[in-house]
């Protein structure tokens, strides 16, 4: 089952995260107050994906009024390959252009293999004719890749 993502999904959320090798987590960004911030601020449009009653996937899911943005993308590594991503994609997609949300980007790790071979199969475009920067304002924000 694929539905929109509910605070109270958190702890399972993060267990999922937490279980992925290579999954980046933030010590702030992806802390429960900060998830519920972003969920309240994006009501309709994270999605998590549910089987037999447990959370098997996930995708945070947010816009600006001009872009949607996916993070945390991820589905369970054994569920992997029988449509979920797809799926969750396509209902957060949806949950986009319902809020009248015309472009959506995201960010994959470029060793992310999997992840990279899965959007370019879902016919996202890989760009590159610009360059991603950012900065960190608050230095105790500490991403832990999962091992």
């Amino acid at each position: 089952m694929i539905r929109t993502m509910k605070i109270d999904d958190y702890k399972e959320v993060r267990a999922l995260w937490e279980s992925i090798k290579g999954f980046a987590i933030r010590s702030i960004d992806d802390s429960y107050e900060n998830i519920e911030r972003f969920l309240k601020r994006n009501p309709t449009t994270s999605i998590v994906a549910e089987e037999d009653g447990k959370i098997v996937g996930s995708i945070l899911c947010g816009h600006d009024g001009r872009r949607g943005c996916f993070y945390h993308v991820c589905v369970e590594e054994s569920k992997r390959k029988n449509g979920i991503g797809k799926r969750m994609a396509k209902a957060a997609l949806e949950a986009l252009e319902n809020e009248q949300i015309n472009k959506v980007t995201l960010i994959a790790f470029k060793k992310n293999e999997l992840g990279n071979s899965f959007w370019q199969e879902l016919g996202w475009t890989f760009r590159e004719d610009l360059n991603y920067y950012d900065i960190t304002l608050n230095v105790d924000n500490i991403t832990t890749f999962i091992q």
